[in-house]
């Protein structure tokens, strides 16, 4: 109960005015004391007596709020471990400038622990835009290691691998994956998974502490099409065989299942982990990758997700 000086009307007026000074206003203790002609330690008192009182109330009124409680009902929804959900940009819907800078901090939170850890990446637009927002950093006790190859068949590599330029910007050492996306035959991946350096790196992927992957979509502006790595007519028997997503190259349905033969026969990359007791965080944003993750949730390929507003309302109205 409130003694009978905390409750005086005038002392009240000197608690609000406190509390505003240093809640709105953003003034420190000693400023909110010089300004109302009070020793700091009054001020200090006052301060604690306007939140005492009850006398603030805090209400976040900022788009970041709304991200939040999308981020809360995903969570709740998908059973996620993480979400992160970072406001559109409705001038530019496609912008990923925002889920850069979210999976950044991400990363950057493993990354700054002191004791060794394995940390796991696909490869892709989205993750290599977060590998770009990284500040510099020394962490020669992290590994960090590649869960594909970035050739395709004729020997081209794709613009977006990350392992090579994380290395340089946070100094740990590094494991990509000297393979092909996707091998010429089952056959042959198999021969490619049993030479001594893959098969070491495949088996430091399986000891990752957290991974972080693209979501790719399956429709005319699949990543895999676009960058060439599957023709027209494996994406139409994909597509025939109801793909909805991928990750790492590996194709699954709606349901995240992995679809059967077809490109999965010969995919190189280190096997989906459904499940995961680990964090695996899927980086994705878009309509057009709205039934993707979905997929990936579905299948419990990824728990944990950084999308934007709009991508995640389309999430929950599905």
């Amino acid at each position: 109960m409130a003694t009978k000086t905390e409750s005086d009307p005038t002392r009240l007026d000197d608690a609000a005015r406190a509390g505003w000074l240093y809640y709105v206003a953003g003034n420190t203790q000693d400023e909110i004391a010089r300004k109302l002609g009070i020793s700091r330690q009054t001020a200090q008192r006052l301060v604690s007596l306007a939140v005492s009182e009850r006398l603030i109330k805090v209400r976040l009124d900022h788009p970041i709020a709304h991200c939040m409680e999308l981020a809360e009902k995903m969570k709740d929804r998908f059973g996620l471990k993480m979400c992160e959900i970072v406001p559109s940009d409705p001038v530019n819907p496609l912008s990923i400038i925002g889920l850069a800078q979210a999976a950044a901090t991400e990363m950057e939170r493993h990354l700054k622990a002191a004791e060794p850890k394995v940390i796991a990446f696909g490869t892709g637009r989205a993750l290599r835009a977060s590998v770009d927002q990284l500040p510099a950093m020394d962490c020669p006790q992290h590994r960090i290691v590649s869960l594909l190859g970035n050739m395709n068949s004729d020997g081209s590599a794709s613009a977006y691998n990350v392992i090579i330029r994380m290395a340089d910007r946070i100094n740990a050492r590094h494991y990509p994956m000297p393979l092909p996306v996707f091998a010429r035959s089952t056959e042959e991946r198999t021969l490619l998974h049993n030479q001594e350096p893959v098969h070491n790196i495949l088996e430091l992927s399986k000891k990752a502490d957290v991974t972080f992957v693209g979501i790719g979509n399956m429709d005319e502006t699949a990543p895999l099409f676009i960058d060439g790595f599957i023709d027209r007519s494996e994406l139409d028997a994909l597509n025939a065989a109801g793909a909805a997503g991928e990750i790492t190259s590996w194709v699954f349905d709606g349901d995240g299942q992995l679809i059967e033969g077809l490109t999965n026969s010969r995919v190189a990359s280190a096997p989906l982990v459904p499940f995961s007791e680990k964090p695996i965080v899927g980086i994705a944003a878009g309509d057009l990758k709205v039934d993707s993750i979905l997929g990936a949730l579905a299948g419990h390929l990824v728990n944990g997700l950084i999308t934007n507003e709009a991508t995640a309302e389309l999430l929950l109205a599905r």
